[in-house]
């Protein structure tokens, strides 16, 4: 089977060789093998793992997205973030790690844009009051 995961600024994965492959959805874990049924579910944060036709297991940790499978040989993950790993162990510190820093930097991206709506309204209050000082003098 081929797989494809991507995310919106890149591609991560783009194999030929998938023999198996295991994800997780609302529902719970599951399987896909070559000439599964067409399928389309949303991932929930998880890690996906695939074993290879040579036997090697690897792993992506998504950040939820949507999995679909065409056609029994075509799995498609589109996940907003995901990070590669072979050690399973070792993708857990990786994550929690990239994940947490992508958390960080949406809490600061937050307080910014809620500083600049802020300042609007202060900007735009200030013009309302000199329109009103600007009536009363008349």
């Amino acid at each position: 089977m081929k797989l494809r995961i991507t995310t919106p600024l890149e591609v991560l994965v783009d194999e030929d060789g998938v023999a198996s492959l295991r994800a997780e959805d609302a529902s719970g874990g599951f399987g896909i093998l070559s000439g599964h049924a067409d399928f389309l579910t949303r991932l929930e944060v998880s890690v996906v793992s695939w074993r290879q036709a040579d036997g090697s297991l690897r792993h992506c940790a998504v950040r939820g997205g949507v999995l679909t499978v065409t056609g029994g040989r075509q799995i498609a993950i589109a996940t907003p973030e995901g990070v590669l790993g072979d050690d399973l162990l070792r993708l857990d510190e990786v994550v929690l790690a990239a994940f947490q820093a992508g958390e960080d930097a949406e809490r600061v991206e937050h307080v910014e844009q809620a500083r600049l709506q802020l300042n609007a309204i202060r900007q735009i209050m200030r013009h309302l009051r000199a329109g009103r000082r600007a009536e009363v003098r008349l």
